[in-house]
């Protein structure tokens, strides 16, 4: 029913490492030459747990959105934009919450999960309990059809549809809907009405998915209809009233791969990342730092490449050949630690390159990095506020 259109964001947790590269942003960079894309920084979700320490968002803001133009996130090609310039989000989040059952926030399996894992927070709030609903309201405001999550991430992207589906129920009636539907039948033409009659009712009496997918093709070629007469057709086509919010789709991302410094899962609590932008000389230092197989403990004590941290970074970021010299150097304890480490070293390094290049710019002069964002939230808003219009208007709110 809407154009294609990708949405994702990340809280501002300040400078990014490179399992967020690897895990997200080289994603965003493939992204964003086949779709639309909006990619925001989600300032407010930040509050949901840290809402008793608010004073580094901003810092951590500016740092993250020079870290996606780093990465090669390009503004000519995507929209970077923060969530908290654009309050249309808290009006939708708001409007949501009069409709929302109770249950379903309780039931987001993420809500007991983080409650436990963060015990030493206070997150009896309503913010935190509405976490998923705000949520939500960030990907229904921009009627975004693709939003890329990994497996843990798809039952938040199933309670966006279910609300999306509940608002249209309860509001897509609008009055006379079928007689305007009828009516805007009548501007397709003659010989397109009829086949969209004809589609319609293999749709509705047979169920022919084929039929829809046809019905959809072709009032994608008519150009000369209204936003509000598009929305009633795709309705009637279905059987449904006026579709107000779209129902996003999972697009589903691999897990990075990327791990941290001590064999975890790279992360900055965790103390094991290499930042995007970490100079050459702290990369050398952390990574000839790194642990390895315990039995190794002289240079002709062999080893075993599996039980060593290092060789998880060679899966990353190694050829096959390199891969075979590190197996056999490393059992036959004819490389070193240092030996097996240096290419680790330079890939990392060779990876980091362009993107230290990128941020130049940037670190020489931030109003830069503040354009771009200002261009962005104001983009955004222009999408947040025709949907805004149409939600008003469904639920009486827009006073003429």
């Amino acid at each position: 029913m809407y154009a294609e259109r990708v949405l994702s964001g990340m809280r501002p947790t300040g400078a990014l490492h490179l399992g967020h590269y690897h895990g997200v942003l080289r994603n965003w960079v493939k992204l964003q030459h086949e779709y639309p894309c909006l990619f925001f920084v989600a300032d407010w979700h930040a509050l949901t747990t840290e809402y008793d320490n608010p004073h580094d968002i901003e810092k951590n803001t500016w740092d993250m959105v020079t870290d996606w133009l780093a990465a090669g996130v390009d503004p000519n090609q995507a929209t970077l934009f923060i969530q908290s310039k654009v309050p249309e989000h808290a009006e939708l989040h708001l409007l949501l919450s009069m409709m929302t059952p109770l249950g379903w926030l309780e039931r987001v399996p993420t809500y007991k999960d983080q409650q436990e894992k963060l015990d030493s927070k206070d997150l009896s709030t309503y913010g935190f309990l509405g976490y998923p609903l705000l949520q939500a309201a960030d990907i229904l405001i921009y009627r975004a059809d693709k939003v890329p999550v990994g497996e843990d991430q798809v039952p938040h992207i199933e309670f966006s549809r279910e609300i999306a589906r509940r608002f249209n129920h309860l509001y897509g009636r609008e009055p006379g809907f079928e007689d305007k539907a009828r009516e805007a039948v009548k501007k397709l033409g003659g010989k397109r009405a009829r086949l969209y009659e004809e589609l319609r009712t293999r749709f509705q009496q047979e169920g022919d998915k084929t039929a829809i997918e046809r019905a959809h093709a072709l009032l994608d070629e008519v150009q000369h209809l209204s936003l509000a007469d598009r929305e009633r057709l795709f309705g009637y086509l279905e059987g449904c009233g006026k579709m107000i919010l779209a129902e996003p789709g999972a697009l589903l991302t691999e897990a990075s791969k990327m791990p941290g410094l001590d064999g975890q899962k790279m992360s900055k609590s965790y103390n094991n990342a290499i930042t995007l932008r970490e100079p050459a000389e702290s990369v050398q230092k952390k990574v000839r730092a790194m642990p390895t197989d315990p039995a190794r403990v002289r240079r002709n004590d062999p080893g075993e490449p599996e039980k060593c941290p290092v060789w998880q970074l060679h899966q990353v970021y190694s050829d096959e050949g390199c891969k075979e010299w590190v197996q056999q150097g490393c059992r036959s304890a004819g490389i070193g630690c240092l030996d097996c480490k240096q290419p680790v070293i330079d890939s990392i390094l060779r990876e980091q390159a362009p993107m230290r290049e990128r941020a130049q710019q940037y670190a020489e002069d931030p109003s830069v990095v503040k354009s771009i964002v200002a261009d962005g939230c104001e983009k955004a808003r222009e999408l947040a506020r025709e949907t805004m219009r149409d939600v008003r208007e469904a639920m009486g709110l827009e006073y003429h």
